[in-house]
């Protein structure tokens, strides 16, 4: 497979795109390219974040996402610029803060319901709807100088839907720790809070990244999909109810033709020879 290398064009006159993609052997990453601005989730950043995932899900060579970021911070959050201008509007900004919330809820939430696995990758500072950006992502690795925080209490906003994806992944005092305190954690903390899954050394994060990326794409991208959507949907459910659901999706799934083949490849020790079926 051929590497393909494409931009996202921003709506505004800068001349560099929004961001950066490249396609290699089934891995895609995705790269924000506004470290002047923090890489922050302004409207333009979320809608070029949207429309990209989106062709990766339409394309079939898509089989796992990496999602990163140019600069020292990762992703600043809302843009408080954007955010500031709207109170000049008749109603004070109501009606746009309205519709940039609910455009960044639907962001994560396509994240997560993606049919292919997004990894962050944090080499920076992220903090607010940058922390719940991560958190809304399947795994996340960062170098051992990245942090993490959601800071808004400090400036009178509580982190209110960075607090749904960060809830999700760390432990009820954890995340409230870090949404009363708005204080950085380092890296080994946000481990330890489940909100990373690997700590990777500066100088070796693109070689170890694109073996673990590599390492999922060489997966069933129909098994990968069957699996990441029952994850999510279990973990809302009581104990008997998941089992139930768990139950049916593992019979449906044997059913598929690459669990027949992944289980007799297996059987007669050679490798298997995916149909994404």
């Amino acid at each position: 497979m051929s590497d393909v290398a494409t931009t996202a064009q921003p709506a505004n006159t800068d001349d560099k795109p929004m961001l950066a993609t490249l396609l290699h052997e089934g891995v895609f990453r995705i790269v924000m390219q506004r470290p002047e601005k923090m890489n922050s989730l302004s409207s333009e950043m979320m809608s070029a974040l949207s429309e990209t995932l989106t062709e990766a899900e339409r394309n079939p060579e898509v089989r796992v996402i990496l999602l990163g970021a140019e600069g020292k911070v990762f992703c600043a959050g809302h843009d408080l610029k954007e955010l500031t201008a709207a109170r000049g509007e008749a109603d004070g900004g109501r009606a746009t803060y309205e519709r940039i919330m609910r455009q960044c809820s639907d962001l994560m939430q396509q994240i997560v319901r993606h049919p292919k696995p997004v990894i962050a990758v944090v080499t920076g500072v992220a903090t607010a709807a940058g922390c719940q950006l991560v958190a809304s992502c399947d795994l996340a690795l960062a170098t051992d100088t990245a942090t993490f925080c959601t800071p808004g209490v400090n400036i009178g906003l509580f982190c209110s839907t960075p607090m749904v994806a960060l809830s999700r992944n760390a432990t009820r005092k954890q995340a409230m720790e870090m949404l009363l305190t708005g204080e950085s954690i380092d890296a080994s903390t946000a481990k330890d809070f489940g909100l990373i899954n690997r700590i990777i050394p500066r100088d070796y994060l693109d070689q170890v990244v694109q073996k673990y990326a590599e390492a999922i794409a060489s997966k069933s991208s129909h098994t990968l999909k069957v699996g990441k959507e029952a994850f999510y949907r279990q973990l809302e459910m009581p104990l008997n109810e998941a089992y139930d659901f768990a139950a049916n999706v593992m019979v449906e799934n044997m059913m598929a033709r690459d669990a027949e083949e992944g289980i007799n490849a297996f059987l007669q020790k050679r490798p298997p020879e995916w149909t994404d079926s």
